[in-house]
């Protein structure tokens, strides 16, 4: 009997086809989306015509609709876009991908003044158009736009990326606009640069905000961010075209001694066989007696050396790296380069260190992303006192990793949370700090000598002869 009414397919179809419009039209009753839906699958009964005049329907809509959008209605709004979006790269644009052109165009129009009522900067909602970017590419492609057409669209949509909607259109859209619609895309970049910016009258001029000793002005603000648009429009056509010198161009001089940035740039001179010259760009950031380089600009040095064929510097220079730092991935390349069983003792090296770094937070992250469980209890069992409870990210983790087979180690990462929250009065945290003691006493009879260490009972006893007036978290501990 249960088999015969699963919801399935199969057993749905039984009920026969006046049954089921009858159900789907009572469902649908007080359900925009799902009328919304219906609609659109009745559409394609009449092809894709008339899937496209409900799409472009929808989209108008949208466009005209004026209220906020709080984050109880980001789901239902995501929901919608992304069953439009669908509609025009799956249906329409399988018949008509000039159609379906001209509707991603409609559908990525939406975003500002989507965002301009929505007061919920919900990432989930920008990915729908990120995606739609990637769409409007293949679409594109497949209708044949003309590379001067295409390239004067993603001019004008990138002039108006007011959130953040298109910062991946000119990467997507260069297969679609080929060498000569990346030429004019370059140009119209170019020109828009040199144009003249309007200063307006002095009383006519807007305060947006105070710097140090004098006011910003709005148009002052938008000359900075169109000099911005404009950099970043060049580097990403540099790319698309792999012209590294028209890449390098597009940073100034000061910039470009900036760690990220020189790793960015001698990426790309390695890439382009030019290893000699991107040495040179990371030689140029002053890293003198510094130890907290970025970690993109120390991997950029290291596969520039190895582009050099200097293999015994890059390993040098790894393991200089790992010391200063505990960065796994710079071990787990010093050790992947090393013969067999070389490697093993290397790697008891690498843990020794860590054990005596400095800094025991740091030393406990990198056991854990190893991961080396058993080297992390060491760790916390020998620098206890080191411990700070205020790291709710890294605590936690540290908990769940040694629990099963380091129980003690377990239990004083969940004291030290305790204690912190007990200590500094933290009474937003008492609900997780009973939380925290109740685990210790789940871990309690698997942990067969305390050592040094209070036991449970003591640990309590103590807890309340210092804390006993915090009612609020005793009241929660069970």
């Amino acid at each position: 009997m249960a088999a015969k009414t699963t919801l399935n397919a199969k057993n749905l179809e039984s009920l026969g086809a006046q049954r089921l419009a009858e159900l789907l039209i009572e469902v649908s009753m007080g359900s925009a989306a799902h009328k919304r839906r219906l609609r659109m699958e009745l559409a394609g009964n009449h092809g894709s015509d008339e899937v496209a005049r409900e799409v472009r329907k929808r989209l108008a809509s949208i466009a005209r609709a004026r209220t906020v959008i709080n984050w109880r209605k980001v789901k239902a709004l995501k929901n919608d876009l992304e069953t439009q979006r669908k509609t025009i790269a799956e249906t329409v644009a399988a018949d008509d991908p000039q159609e379906a052109f001209e509707l991603i165009w409609q559908f990525l129009a939406l975003a500002n003044p989507i965002f301009e009522r929505s007061s919920d900067s919900s990432s989930s909602v920008i990915q729908s158009f990120h995606q739609a970017c990637e769409d409007a590419a293949a679409i594109a492609a497949s209708a044949k736009i003309d590379s001067n057409v295409l390239a004067e669209k993603v001019f004008k949509a990138v002039q108006d990326d007011g959130y953040g909607q298109y910062e991946s259109l000119i990467a997507a859209m260069a297969p679609a606009l080929g060498k000569d619609g990346l030429d004019c895309l370059k140009t119209l970049f170019v020109q828009w640069s040199k144009e003249p910016k309007d200063k307006p009258a002095r009383d006519e001029r807007k305060v947006i905000g105070w710097g140090s000793a004098s006011p910003l002005y709005e148009d002052e603000i938008f000359g900075t961010h169109r000099d911005l648009t404009v950099r970043i429009a060049l580097q990403e056509i540099a790319d698309a075209q792999g012209d590294v010198d028209a890449y390098i161009a597009q940073h100034p001089e000061k910039t470009r001694r900036m760690p990220i940035t020189a790793a960015d740039i001698a990426n790309r001179l390695v890439s382009a066989g030019r290893a000699k010259e991107a040495l040179e760009v990371l030689n140029e950031v002053d890293a003198t007696g510094r130890a907290d380089m970025p970690f993109e600009w120390q991997l950029a040095r290291v596969e520039t050396l190895e582009a050099l064929g200097q293999q015994e510097e890059a390993q040098t220079y790894r393991w200089t790296c790992f010391e200063q730092s505990l960065h796994d991935q710079h071990l787990r390349a010093f050790l992947k380069r090393l013969p067999d069983f070389d490697d093993l003792e290397a790697e008891e090296k690498a843990f020794a260190h860590a054990q005596a770094f400095p800094d025991v937070h740091q030393a406990l992250t990198f056991f854990l992303n190893w991961p080396a469980p058993a080297e992390a209890a060491k760790l916390v069992m020998r620098r206890k006192a080191e411990l700070d409870g205020n790291l709710y990210e890294l605590m936690p983790l540290a908990v769940e990793a040694l629990a099963e087979k380091h129980p003690l180690a377990a239990t004083i990462a969940l004291r030290s949370m305790i204690d912190f929250a007990l200590d500094s009065g933290r009474s937003s945290r008492y609900k997780h700090a009973a939380r925290h003691l109740a685990d210790c006493a789940s871990l309690a009879p698997h942990i067969d000598d305390f050592g040094n260490t209070r036991s449970h009972d003591i640990y309590v006893a103590q807890l309340k002869r210092r804390h006993g007036n915090k009612h609020g978290f005793w009241s929660l501990v069970t």
